[in-house]
């Protein structure tokens, strides 16, 4: 375990670690591989060739574990294993952070590399610690006070929803970091849907600026492992083989904030309009009737003669 050696991938996250048989790591190695992510936020082991009862005995040394809560594996059936493979739609081409829609989404996922094209199918990862503390003193400030409606709507079910604070803190390191993502997150909780477009706009476009990434180019049998209270991650769709993947995930995230919420959520008091069906999501997830055009909709055919 002592003849392992690190390179570092870029400057704001991300390492390669060689001369480590993750195969045979234990609960005492599995505290030195949590020292190193706290310190790097990604990290990759080539050559690993992992069986997956060794993957999944490899995730059960840092939490309790899950597949996934919405989407089917196209080949494995294992319980604690989720699979993506792109030639059944298995392809994450939006910065996110694991199961951000739940309540208690994930801690970390480590992530096989099973097939790979010769050329392209990168992912990248971004940091979300760099990209909050890049932020000017008035933003992190305006960010801090606020929290976000996530939704499992890229999985088909916009009716899931919880809501996490803007910027979070790590339970382990302490640090704040970014909370929102393109993926999951839909809406600033204690904003006009107008203002929350705004701002998830330009802290999407933020988030996912060079300066806070590093790339990664796959072979098979690596495996990666990331902290998905930290960063976020996004695929590149630029191949045309097949690509599949084997992931385990660890759970049992609580998200903090960094502080409580500044301002109750947005509900309009005025008579509301057409426009109220940006509010609708936020209102059932707050459990708030309005009445708005829909209530002269035309739900039931009258009855014949």
């Amino acid at each position: 375990m002592n003849d392992y050696t690190i390179t570092r991938l870029a400057g704001s996250l991300g390492a390669e670690i060689h001369g480590m048989s993750l195969a045979r790591a234990d609960a005492t190695e599995a505290k030195v591989i949590k020292a190193l992510l706290h310190e790097h936020q990604v990290l990759f082991f080539p050559q690993q060739f992992l069986s997956t009862e060794a993957h999944v005995t490899l995730g059960s040394h840092f939490g309790p574990l899950d597949a996934h809560p919405n989407l089917r594996n196209p080949f494995t059936d294992h319980p604690n294993i989720f699979e993506l493979a792109a030639s059944h739609g298995g392809l994450a081409d939006e910065w996110h952070s694991d199961i951000s829609f739940s309540a208690n989404p994930s801690v970390m996922s480590i992530l096989n590399m099973i097939e790979c094209p010769e050329v392209g199918g990168d992912t990248l990862w971004t940091s979300a610690y760099a990209a909050y503390e890049s932020l000017s003193a008035p933003l992190q400030e305006l960010c801090a006070g606020l929290t976000a409606l996530h939704d499992a709507s890229p999985h088909g079910m916009p009716e899931l929803t919880t809501i996490h604070p803007v910027v979070r803190i790590h339970p382990e390191t302490g640090r704040a970091a970014l909370f929102v993502n393109e993926h999951f997150t839909r809406r600033i909780v204690e904003m006009s849907h107008e203002e929350s477009e705004m701002l998830l706009r330009y802290l999407f476009q933020w988030i996912a600026r060079p300066r806070f990434t590093v790339r990664y180019r796959w072979q098979n049998g690596t495996i990666a492992m990331w902290d998905n209270r930290c960063t976020q991650h996004f695929v590149l769709s630029d191949f045309s083989e097949q690509r599949i993947i084997q992931r385990v995930t660890v759970m049992g995230d609580q998200p903090t904030g960094l502080q409580p919420p500044r301002w109750q959520p947005f509900v309009r008091g005025e008579t509301v309009g057409a426009t109220s069906r940006y509010d609708r999501q936020l209102n059932a997830h707050l459990g708030i009737e309005i009445k708005t055009l829909d209530s002269n909709r035309k739900d039931d055919k009258p009855d014949g003669p």
